[in-house]
Order: C-alpha cells, then structure tokens, then sequence
C-alpha cells in the first residue's frame, strides 16, 4: 500500500495539471465562442457550459467512486475533460457550436475530478489532518491556474502551425494537460476507497458518534441519494455544510463573472482587468493550507464563520464602488482578493465539516451531491448575472450576493448550537435512528 505522503502527491500532481488544462481553454473558451457565432453574448454561455458540465458530472463520479474507489472515478473524470478538449477542436474546425458546447461541457468533467480529489487526499489522511490534506490539493489548483494561461501564446502559435484555428492550439494543451492527470490518478492503488476509512472522533461536527458507530461493527453498502439526502435534510449540521459550500460558489461566481464586464464598461484596459482577475484567483486558492490547518485546529466552524466575515467586508466593498461615482482599482481589487479568500473558506470549511458530521457510508454520495449543486448553483449565477448587472449595475450584483449570504445566516441558526467549537464539549450526537428511518 502506498504511504500516504505518496498518494497525496499523485493527487496534487493530478490537480496541478488538471488546473493548467482548465486555465488554458477557459482564457479563450468565451472568444472562441464568440468568433463562431458573431455574437459577443454567446461568450458568457461558452464559460456556463463548463461549469454546468461539472455540475452534471460530479454526482456519477461520486457514485462511481463509492462503488469502485477513487482512482476510477478520477481517472474517468480527468478523461472525459480530455475527450472533452479533443471535441472542441473538431468543432472549431467544423465551426458547428452546439458540438462546442458539449466539447466545453466535457471539459467540465476536469473540475468534477479535481474537486473530488479534495476528498479522495481526506480518504488517505491521519484523523487529525484532513482539512490540511483537503486544502493541500484545492492549493495545486493555484500553480495550475497560474501556468495555465501562460500556454496561451505557444498553444496559438502551435494551432497555427498545425493548420488549426489559433485560439483552438490552447485546447491541445488542455487536452494534454488532462491526459497527465488522468494517467496520474490511473496510477493511484485500489483507493483511496471510501469505504476503506473509518471516520476518527474529535472531528469539529454533530454526528461524529453516530458515524462511528455505522462503520465499526460492518460497512454497510453506500447510501443512495434519495436517502442520504433525506437524512441530511434532517440534520442541521451537514445541511448547513451542504448549503455553505454551495452558497460560496454562488456569491464567488456572480461577483467575479460580472466584475470584468463592469470594469469594461467603466472604461478600465484589459490590462487591469487581468490584474484584478489574477489576485481574485489568488485569494482562492493560495491561501487554502491556512484554512485547512485553522479547521483541524479550531474547527471547520470557525473556518466558516471567518468566511462569512470576509463575504460581509467584500460585500461592503463592492457596494462602495458601486455607489462612487467613478470605479476604484484598489476597492475592487481588494473586493475581488477578499471574495476569493472568503470562497476558499467556505469550500474547505463545508467540506470539512461535512466529511466530519454524516454516517460513514453517506459521505461519498452527499460529497458527490454537495459539489454537483455547488456547480450547478454557479451556472445558474451565472446565466443570470448578466441581466442583473444590466437592470441594476454592480450595485444589484452585490446585493445579490447579500441576499445570498443571508440564505447561509438563516441555515446556520439551527446548525451552530449543535456543532463543536474550541473550548466547548461536543454536544451530544443526533440520534441515530435517524439515519436507519432515512434509508426506509
């Protein structure tokens, strides 16, 4: 069996090139859409197709890897985004887009993986590691993102010399960036297998008790979704984590999807817009080990209430250039470096927190149906954003995302008496009848 220290670096390398192969089609996906088409609205629908492709995918793949382990479903995950990249290039040549949209759709099988490989480095890490584990392989995602976009330039210059449209030489590079990180997690042993892992106590959630006491006498089979889902619906303390994963991506997605638009339309270069949209990834995803090590310290609860400050204080922020008269670089820079980090901590805390606080054989389904919603909550933020950004300005898209977070407040009324904080007992457990009324 492989060390631990081993399977988690083939998981970040995995995540490393995955992330370099989405940086590197999603710089161009939208231009390439609208050159097909003539219509500059068709860019923002080329970028929802990933995003909702991811959504669709996440939940099979979990299901696949509760039956077969990690390394199938990753390995399929990161493969389908490379046949994925292989079907946008045909369709650039053919100049056909609804075969675009399924080749950008694929492509967001890549995302599915990469965020299930978050959970796959939990599967193999020590009771007391796990958020530093997870938030390890969400900060490859950081190299990637950065890398990525440098391939630009070469990948134009290699489609042109091919014969190819020359925005479409990027997706070569995606297209084997995602074959590295397929043959990477090929190479993965039988696991990580969820079922394999028993959860440790101590973790920072309700329901910890119950969880140990479902896998320690047997491994019952993986939980169908119909059934974890009422059970979950049912617990205020998973829910919440559910709900604080997708809420995060739903804020992170409206505000950074309509800032370069705004930017545009206050007459700043694309120069600045570059350079905000860089600290804005930045702020995802560098700063993860910080959170990951706050989690298993304090707790995945404060990771998350640390979150929900920074949405306030990035909220704020945007309101304030929304309402002066003429756009600030430094306010939306610190906005959009402040949403990215305040992302970063919903998505490691809820998944921390998550993982900690359901039945051992209900994680990898509600794992699965947390990060389908979480894309799906996306694309529909973002097909939606655009009309909202026209009817009322930036000022509308912040408050939008206001109304969002107050979505995550009204959730967490029930979840926080019941969860472990640093310096307070752990609660007593939910009963655990309810996970056996869950499944009937």
């Amino acid at each position: 069996m492989p060390s631990r220290a081993v399977t988690q670096a083939k998981l970040i390398s995995a995540q490393l090139f995955s992330g370099a192969g989405i940086a590197s089609g999603y710089a161009v996906g939208g231009l390439l859409a609208e050159q097909i088409t003539g219509q500059t609205a068709m860019a923002g629908f080329a970028q929802m197709s990933v995003i909702l492709g991811a959504g669709l995918i996440a939940y099979p793949l979990a299901a696949l890897a509760a039956r077969t382990g990690r390394r199938r479903a990753l390995t399929l995950g990161f493969g389908i985004g490379m046949l994925g990249a292989a079907v946008v290039l045909v369709a650039v040549a053919l100049e056909f887009l609804p075969l675009f949209m399924l080749g950008m759709m694929m492509c967001g099988s890549a995302t599915a993986a990469g965020l299930q490989a978050r959970y796959a480095a939990v599967d193999v890490a020590g009771p007391t590691a796990t958020g530093r584990a997870m938030s390890l392989v969400v900060w490859a995602t950081t190299v990637g993102s950065v890398l990525g976009p440098n391939f630009t330039g070469p990948g134009a210059h290699l489609g042109e010399a091919l014969g190819m449209h020359p925005l479409a030489g990027p997706y070569l590079i995606s297209m084997t960036a995602f074959a590295l990180a397929a043959l990477v997690a090929s190479t993965l042993s039988s696991g990580p297998h969820p079922k394999h892992n028993r959860p440790a106590k101590g973790n920072h959630g309700a329901g910890d008790d119950a969880a140990v006491t479902a896998t320690t006498t047997h491994t019952p089979a993986p939980l169908g979704l119909t059934a974890a889902l009422r059970f979950v619906a049912a617990q205020p303390v998973p829910l919440f984590a559910i709900v604080t994963i997708v809420t995060g991506q739903m804020m992170m997605t409206n505000v950074m999807v309509m800032t370069p638009v705004h930017m545009h339309h206050q007459q700043f270069d694309l120069g600045a817009i570059g350079l905000v949209v860089s600290i804005h990834i930045a702020g995802m995803y560098a700063l993860s080990p910080i959170f990951g090590w706050m989690s298993d310290r304090w707790g995945p609860g404060t990771v998350i209430a640390s979150g929900i400050a920074v949405f306030i204080a990035t909220i704020t922020i945007g309101v304030l250039d929304a309402l002066a008269p003429v756009s600030s670089i430094p306010l939306l820079t610190t906005a959009l470096l402040l949403l990215g980090v305040g992302w970063s901590m919903f998505l490691i805390g809820g998944s921390a927190l998550l993982t900690a606080s359901v039945p051992h054989h209900a994680k990898v389904t509600l794992q699965g149906a947390s990060d389908s919603a979480m894309n799906l909550g996306g694309a529909l933020m973002a097909a939606t954003a655009g009309t909202v950004l026209a009817a009322g300005g930036f000022l509308w898209i912040n408050l939008m995302a206001t109304a969002v977070l107050l979505v995550t407040l009204a959730f967490a009324v029930r979840a926080v008496p019941l969860m472990t904080w640093p310096g307070r007992a752990t609660p007593p457990s939910p009963d655990k009848d309810h996970f056996e009324r869950a499944q009937r």
